[in-house]
């Protein structure tokens, strides 16, 4: 078990262990419901057919929802940053998964993430902003301008998030692009 328990992302020998101990401690109900919510989240949970975000229906609830905005997609990297927006409570729009961004080094290339998905949602023609919300790394800044490069010509405008600062963040210890994005992200108070 913890063999298996270390596997996981972000759990080291230690703490797979204490997993392991934890769980060996617990009713066998408690495990028994553990082990079939795993296995019911795997066996029932596929993309969603619209945004290929992870769900147990189809189109997923996101997508059904008809107060949602159909004039803006945010394009997210990974289904949890589809959560990471939703928590914010200001977005209220479409999203679209990529699942992954373009790394050549990592030999993912445009054709290996939901892009030929997204240009087909685009050319439903209901979409006017499509924001891009991949990370400030240099895959996803590289993914972000490929974004740009296929969406533009459609007529559709194509928006970054912000980035800089983090609040509560002392510039004495911003890395320089930090700085640098910061200073050119500023607004008017």
């Amino acid at each position: 078990m913890i063999q298996e328990l270390t596997r996981l992302p972000g759990v080291g020998p230690k703490t797979a262990q204490r997993l392991a101990f934890f769980l060996l401690a617990q009713p066998i109900a408690d495990v028994q419901s553990l082990a079939e919510a795993l296995l019911r989240a795997r066996q029932n949970t596929r993309q969603c057919g619209v945004c290929c975000n992870l769900t147990e229906e189809d189109p997923c609830p996101l997508c059904s929802d008809s107060r949602r905005d159909r004039d803006a997609i945010c394009v997210v990297e990974r289904p949890a940053d589809v959560q990471a927006v939703e928590r914010t409570r200001d977005f209220h729009g479409r999203y679209h998964v990529l699942h992954g961004v373009i790394s050549p080094l990592e030999g993912v290339g445009p054709e290996d993430i939901r892009l030929a998905e997204l240009l087909r949602r685009l050319g439903e023609g209901t979409c006017r902003e499509v924001i891009v919300a991949t990370n400030p790394s240099v895959e996803g800044e590289a993914t972000a301008m490929y974004i740009a490069r296929l969406v533009k010509p459609l007529g559709i405008r194509v928006t970054r998030l912000a980035s800089g600062l983090p609040a509560g963040g002392d510039l004495e210890y911003a890395d320089q692009v930090t700085l640098s994005r910061a200073l050119q992200g500023r607004r008017e108070l």
